[in-house]
C-alpha cells in the first residue's frame, strides 16, 4: 500500500467514524424530542408550569452543552488556522501552481467561514 492509498484509507476511517458519531447525536436529538413530546401531559394534566420548568430545563442544559463544544471546537481550528494553511500544496516552490492549489484554498475558505458561523451562533 503506498503513502497516497493509506491516507485515503485513513481518510475514509475518520470520516466513517465521525459519521457514526453523528448518526448517535441524531438519535439522541431524536429520544430528546421525544421526551419533549411527552411532557405536554403535565399541561393536559392541570399542571403546565410543570411543563414549562422541564422545557426551560431541557431547552437550557442543551444550549448549555451544545454551546460549549461548539466553543470547543471552534477555539480548537481557530487555533490551527496557521498550521492549516502553511499544509498548502506546492509545486516546485510555486504554491500557485500546484494541481491542488484551488481546492486546497476553497476548502480552507470554507473551513473559515464555517467557523465564522460557529462564532457568530456562540454570540447569539
Amino acid at each position: 500500500m503506498d503513502q497516497s492509498s493509506a491516507i485515503t484509507e485513513a481518510e475514509r476511517e475518520a470520516r466513517a467514524r465521525i459519521a457514526r458519531h453523528l448518526q448517535d447525536l441524531h438519535r439522541l436529538h431524536l429520544a430528546l424530542a421525544e421526551e419533549s413530546r411527552a411532557l405536554k401531559r403535565f399541561t393536559t394534566e392541570g399542571r403546565a408550569e410543570v411543563e414549562i420548568a422541564l422545557a426551560t430545563e431541557l431547552i437550557e442544559q442543551y444550549l448549555g452543552a451544545s454551546g460549549a463544544f461548539l466553543e470547543n471546537m471552534r477555539g480548537r481550528f481557530e487555533a490551527r488556522l496557521a498550521l492549516l494553511r502553511r499544509g498548502e500544496p506546492a509545486f516546485g516552490g510555486r504554491p500557485e501552481q500546484a494541481p491542488e492549489h484551488g481546492a486546497f484554498w476553497l476548502g480552507f475558505s470554507r473551513l473559515c467561514a464555517v467557523l465564522r458561523r460557529a462564532a457568530r451562533h456562540a454570540e447569539g
